[in-house]
């Protein structure tokens, strides 16, 4: 398996309970394993009984096992702060400002969020030396998709304002000193040099996606979670993602057969109806059903995360990179 795990899917289906029972399995095989949460929700927290923040904690009573929780709130707050920061190094005290309102319009845009996060995202693919397995529990399909889409099309967009900047300098020099004096603003400039980190930062988030990550969609057993999950893995497909598989969760359990009652006939047609989008699964997709796992009468945490780690036909011994 690859070093990079993530378990996406449409919201309420069940992936904080699955990312954690693979981060669980994992660590229990003797990896060093971070399991990071970027959904709102914050369940991980729920899932272990332990409380976790935005740096890795040792999960208590686990070896090899560490968790934590992206905040998104305050991932957009720290990006619109960092990014006045920057740019109010690089511009006169008159117009810090507009620039201020400017940036604020900007972090209240479509895309403000998913970029915000994806600086963090960034950050605990490259500050994750120390662990061999990092499994996401990332947000809603939707959101996730978007996250993910970001590094191919900010690279472009950034480089067409590098080239822009570029230009811009150029013009400028040869109005201020003509083209018989050494230019050197441009080997200097804050501006570009910004803009060229950023695109490297891309870049990498591009290839670690690609050749570093394997994905997993987490889908229950009735019509809306399947036509979710079939354009979700379309998507993924078509940002050159490495989808392995789908993990059924939620599955209802059959009633005994001497069992009657109304009870019993609702459990015996709910079973039907969820057979039925099982084999939609196993005969429309290419991707396996790599779990199918019952619905617990009581939350997934302790004995019955471990329960579920076991049923996970998911490989974890650390594979070559792509």
């Amino acid at each position: 398996m690859r070093k990079f795990v993530f378990f996406g899917g449409k919201g309420g289906v069940g992936k904080t309970t699955l990312s954690a029972a693979y981060a669980l399995k994992c660590a229990r095989e003797g990896l060093e394993t971070l399991v990071v949460s970027t959904d709102p929700a914050h369940s991980t927290s729920d899932v272990f009984d332990q409380q976790f923040g935005d740096d890795p904690t040792a999960v208590a009573g686990e070896e090899n096992l560490h968790a934590m929780e992206v905040d998104p709130d305050t991932e957009v707050e720290r990006h619109l702060m960092e990014t006045k920061r920057a740019m109010g190094d690089q511009v006169s005290s008159a117009m810090v400002n507009e620039i201020d309102r400017q940036i604020e319009m900007a972090h209240q845009t479509p895309g403000a969020y998913e970029s915000a996060l994806m600086d963090r995202f960034i950050e605990v693919m490259r500050e994750s030396e120390e662990f061999d397995r990092v499994v996401f529990d990332t947000s809603p399909t939707g959101g996730t998709l978007r996250l993910l889409s970001l590094p191919d099309l900010l690279e472009g967009w950034i480089d067409r304002l590098a080239h822009k900047r570029e230009r811009s300098i150029d013009l400028y020099e040869k109005a201020a000193i003509g083209n018989n004096e050494p230019r050197r603003v441009m080997d200097g400039d804050p501006i570009l040099a910004r803009l060229r980190t950023r695109k490297e930062r891309f870049e990498f988030a591009g290839e670690a996606l690609r050749e570093r990550a394997a994905f997993f969609l987490v889908v229950n057993p009735d019509e809306l979670s399947v036509r979710e999950t079939r354009r979700a893995v379309e998507q993924l497909d078509s940002y050159g993602l490495d989808v392995r598989g789908l993990a059924v969760n939620r599955l209802t359990p059959e009633p005994e057969p001497h069992e009657e009652g109304r009870g019993a006939r609702f459990l015996r047609d709910r079973v039907e109806t969820e057979r039925k989008r099982l084999r939609e699964l196993r005969e429309e997709f290419d991707e396996p059903v790599v779990a199918e796992i019952a619905t617990r009468v009581a939350e997934v945490k302790g004995d019955f995360l471990g329960e579920v780690a076991e049923e996970l036909d998911i490989g974890v011994a650390p594979e070559a990179d792509a």
